[in-house]
C-alpha cells in the first residue's frame, strides 16, 4: 500500500483489524439488494456493508446504483461477520466493511460480458476487450505468475552466477534459413530491416567481446502466419556461456527451472532424464516425447519377419522397412468403431500410412485380419511382445522407419485423448516430466527438394565431436551438438554448443547448405579475432508458463496478444497506412483487384 490513497487491498483484511477505520478502492463485483457489495481489486475481495440508517441514506444510494464494474473509494470500520454468516472460501471471509464514505471514481457503462472465469466468452470478445479480460482472477494469476518466475531467473542467474543482463537490437538484417522474418523498411530506397527471430547472432558476438555469460528476457519475431498456438511476437529466456559444453548449459537450467519454480506447483527433481533423438523418434513417435504415460511404440518387425505374410514382407524388403505397433490400454471399454475409425483415417491422411488393429477378446484370443496367419503359439508370443492385456486394442504399422514412428506417436497422442475424454485417466495433469533430447542430426534433406540440405536447427550448430570429420565425409550422417528441453510432451526450450571457427562455419554455410555466406560477412569475420568456443540456449517463456498454469492457450499468459491471424483486434493492427507516410520509404502498395473495387466504393 506503499504510495498510494488506500490503507489496506481488498484482499488483505483479517479478523486482527476488526475496529480499524479502513480506506478501500476497487471495482464493484457484485451487488446484493443494497444490503452489501463485494468490492475487488488485484488481491481478491473485501464484503462491504450498506449503512441502512437515514443519515448515511446517501452512501447507500451512490453505492447500490453505482453500475457493476464501476471504481469506487469505500471508507469504513472492519467488524466481524454474525456467526454462521463467515465464508470460509474467502481469505477475507470472516470479516466485512461497514461503508460510512463512499465515492464513485468512474462509473462503468454496459459491459461486453460479466467478468467472471466461469462465463464462457468468445475468444474474439475476450481479445478485443482484452482490457476487461484481464480483469478476471485467472489471468491476473498468470501474469504475476510469470512476473515472480522472471524475477526469479534474474535472480538466478545475474546475482548467484555473474550473467550480464544485455539487450540486444531490434533492427536488424536478414538471417538465411529458419522461420520467415518480419520486413520494416529504411529510408534508403530499396533496403529493409528485419525483426530478429532470436538474439542468435548478437549473443555469439557478444562471446567474441569477452561477456562471458550473457542472458536476456528477449523479444522476438515470426512472420508464421496462422499458426495455432503460435504468436508472431513472443519472450524467450535467452542464454548463452563461453568455454561450456553440453553438460554445462544442461546442469545450469535445471538449476535455473528448480531455482524459479512456483512452491505451489510442488518440487522438480533433478537432474532431467536425458534420450536421444533416434530413442524418442523409436519409442514415442516424436522429438518431444511426452514421459508421463506408457504406451510406447514396439518394434515387431524381427517377430514378423519369420511368418510369411506378403504386406510385411513388402514393408521389411524396403531400406529402413519396419512392423510396429502401440498398444491402447482398455481400448475396447473406451473406445468406440468410430474412435478407432477416426484413428486410422488420421494416420492416411496426415501420413499416407495404412493401420492394421489388433484386439484382445475376453477369452484371451485375438481378433484381427493377421490371426489368420498366426498359430496358437504365435498368437501367445505377440500378446507377450506387445504386453496385451483382454480389452486392449493394438495399431499396427508396416513400412519405412520414420513415416511408421511418426504416425504411431501422433495416434499415441490422439488415442490418449479419446480415452481421458472417455474418462480414463492416463497423464496427471499436476505432473511435470522434463526431458532433455540430445544428439539430433545436424542436417536434413530439403522438403521441397530431398538432394539438397537444410540446418535441423540453425546454421551456427557445431557438430557432434565424434562426428566432425563425418561434416567433410558425409554430413547427412553427422550428429549435432543441438539439445532440446521438452516438458510433457512440449518443446519449451532449445539450444546448441556454437560453430567457433570461421573456417567450419565458412564450409557450412557454403558447401554444405549452399548459402550466400556473404549475408554473415561480419559474423565470419568476428570468428577469426579469437572467438571462444561458446554455447547457449533459449527457453520459450510463453509456453513455458501456460503449461506451468495449465492454460488451454499462449494466449492466457501474454498480457496482449495477437489473435490467431496475428491481427491486434483490440487496436486494429495491422492497419492502412497513407500514400504520404509511405512516400519516405519508397513503397507503393499494389492493391489486389478485390481491394481495389472496395477503395472505389
Amino acid at each position: 500500500n506503499s504510495f498510494v490513497f488506500r490503507t489496506n487491498t481488498c484482499g488483505e483484511l483479517r479478523s486482527a483489524h476488526v475496529g480499524q477505520e479502513v480506506t478501500l478502492y476497487g471495482w464493484i463485483q457484485y451487488q446484493r439488494q443494497g444490503l452489501f457489495l463485494v468490492l475487488r481489486d488485484f488481491q481478491g475481495l473485501t464484503q462491504i456493508i450498506l449503512p441502512q440508517d437515514e443519515a448515511h441514506s446517501h452512501v447507500k444510494k451512490l453505492l447500490s446504483t453505482a453500475p457493476v464494474e464501476s471504481v469506487v473509494r469505500v471508507t469504513g470500520i472492519v467488524s466481524s461477520r454474525p456467526p454462521g454468516q463467515e465464508n470460509p472460501k474467502m481469505p477475507t471471509g470472516d470479516i466485512e466493511v461497514k461503508a460510512e464514505t463512499a465515492e464513485i471514481l468512474n462509473s462503468c457503462k454496459k459491459l461486453p460480458f460479466e467478468i467472471k472465469d466461469f462465463i464462457k466468452k468468445s475468444e474474439a470478445l475476450r481479445m478485443q476487450y482484452r482490457y476487461l479480460d484481464l480483469r478476471s482472477f485467472q489471468l491476473q494469476y498468470n501474469l504475476r505468475l510469470r512476473s515472480h518466475i522472471v524475477m526469479r531467473m534474474r535472480e538466478y542467474l545475474c546475482n548467484l552466477h555473474g550473467f550480464v543482463d544485455v539487450e540486444t537490437p531490434t533492427l536488424f538484417k536478414r538471417t538465411p534459413g529458419g522461420a520467415k522474418e518480419f520486413l520494416v523498411p529504411s529510408r534508403e530506397a530499396g533496403k529493409f530491416y528485419s525483426l530478429p527471430q532470436s538474439p542468435q547472432q548478437f549473443k555469439q558476438l557478444l562471446m567474441v567481446g569477452g561477456l562471458d555469460r550473457y542472458f536476456q528476457v528477449a523479444r522476438c519475431y515470426r512472420d508464421e502466419g496462422s499458426r495455432p498456438d503460435r504468436q508472431p511476437e513472443f519472450t524467450q529466456i535467452d542464454i548463452e556461456m563461453s568455454f561450456v559444453d553440453q553438460a554445462g548449459i544442461q546442469r545450469l537450467i535445471e538449476g535455473l527451472l528448480q531455482y524459479s519454480w512456483p512452491e505451489e506447483r510442488g518440487p522438480i527433481m533433478t537432474p532431467f532424464p536425458s534420450m536421444t533423438y533416434k530413442e524418442a523418434l523409436a519409442d514415442y513417435g516424436t522429438d518431444k516425447p511426452d514421459t508421463r504415460f506408457g504406451m510406447k511404440i514396439v518394434d515387431i518387425s524381427d517377430f514378423l519377419r519369420r511368418l510369411d505374410i506378403q504386406f510385411v514382407q513388402n514393408a521389411l524388403s524396403y531400406p529402413h522397412g519396419t512392423v510396429k505397433a502401440i498398444c491402447i490400454p482398455q481400448g475396447v471399454r473406451y473406445l468406440k468403431n468410430k474412435d478407432l475409425e477416426s484413428l486410422k483415417e488420421s494416420a492416411k491422411s496426415q501420413f499416407n500410412q495404412e493401420i492394421m488393429e489388433i484386439i484382445c477378446r475376453p477369452d484371451g484370443s485375438l481378433k484381427s485380419l493377421l490371426t489368420k496367419f498366426l498359430g496358437e503359439k504365435q498368437q501367445s508370443e505377440l500378446i507377450q511382445l506387445l504386453n496385451m492385456q483382454v480389452d486392449d486394442v493394438v495399431l499396427l504399422a508396416a513400412g519405412e522407419h520414420k513415416q511408421v514412428c511418426s504416425a504411431l506417436g501422433s495416434l499415441r497422442l490422439e488415442s490418449a485423448d479419446l480415452l481421458e475424454a472417455a474418462g480414463l485417466v492416463l497423464r496427471d495433469p499436476t505432473a511435470f516430466h522434463f526431458l532433455w533430447v540430445v544428439d539430433f542430426p545436424l542436417f536434413l534433406p530439403k522438403e521441397e527438394n530431398p538432394t539438397e540440405l537444410e540446418s535441423a536447427h540453425h546454421p551456427f550448430t557445431a557438430p557432434h565431436p565424434s562426428d566432425t570429420s563425418l561434416l567433410y565425409s558425409d554430413p547427412t550422417k553427422a550428429r549435432s551438438q543441438h539439445y532440446d528441453l521438452v516438458l510433457n510432451g512440449n518443446e519449451v526450450g532449445g539450444g546448441s554448443i556454437r560453430i567457433h571457427s570461421a573456417e567450419q562455419q565458412r564450409f557450412v554455410l557454403e558447401k554444405v547448405l549452399k548459402e550466400d555466406s556473404e549475408v554473415l560477412s561480419h559474423l565470419l569475420e568476428a570468428l577469426e579475432f579469437g572467438a571462444p568456443p561458446h554455447g547457449g540456449i533459449a527457453l520459450g517463456l510463453d509456453r513455458l508458463i501456460s503449461l506451468i498454469v495449465d492454460a488451454p492457450s499462449i494466449r492466457d499468459v501474454i498480457a496482449f496478444p495477437k489473435s490467431f491471424r496475428g491481427r491486434d483486434l483490440m487496436g486494429n493492427a495491422p492497419d492502412y497506412v497513407t500514400p504520404e507516410e509511405l512516400e519516405p520509404y519508397h513503397i507503393q502498395v499494389s492493391w489486389p483487384l478485390a481491394e481495389r473495387g472496395k477503395e472505389k466504393l
